[in-house]
């Protein structure tokens, strides 16, 4: 695999890093991470604008498989269905994981729910 260089990345990704909240996902099952991020969606504030920083463990020589994909995949889909505006890798080269927006939600929806 080729070494890119960190401006390199961040040119590719996007350069958010940081988001009003953290989902932490390092050392669990991929399992237990698909529950999480239905839960940080479904309990999320309505009409609140949010970013979320998801944190996996990054791949190794040795990690064998990762949270990468799976968790990639799941966004892929809510973004399908409207629940994510956008997500990215994170380009930071010490650990891995998303930078996920939220969409904003209409007032008059938190009325009906």
């Amino acid at each position: 695999m080729p070494l890119f260089e960190p401006d390199s990345i961040r040119a590719l990704v996007g350069d958010c890093a940081v988001g009003e909240h953290t989902l932490d996902l390092r050392g669990v099952s991929v399992q237990h991470a698909r529950m999480a991020i239905s839960q940080m969606l479904e309990r999320r504030h309505l009409g609140d604008p949010t970013s979320v920083v998801i944190r996996i463990d990054p791949a190794t020589a040795t990690s064998g498989e990762t949270l990468f994909l799976p968790v990639g995949r799941q966004l892929l889909d809510v973004r399908k269905r409207g629940l994510v505006t956008r997500f990215h890798p994170l380009p930071e080269a010490g650990g891995g994981g998303f930078y996920v927006e939220l969409p904003i939600r209409p007032r008059h929806a938190e009325a009906r729910e």
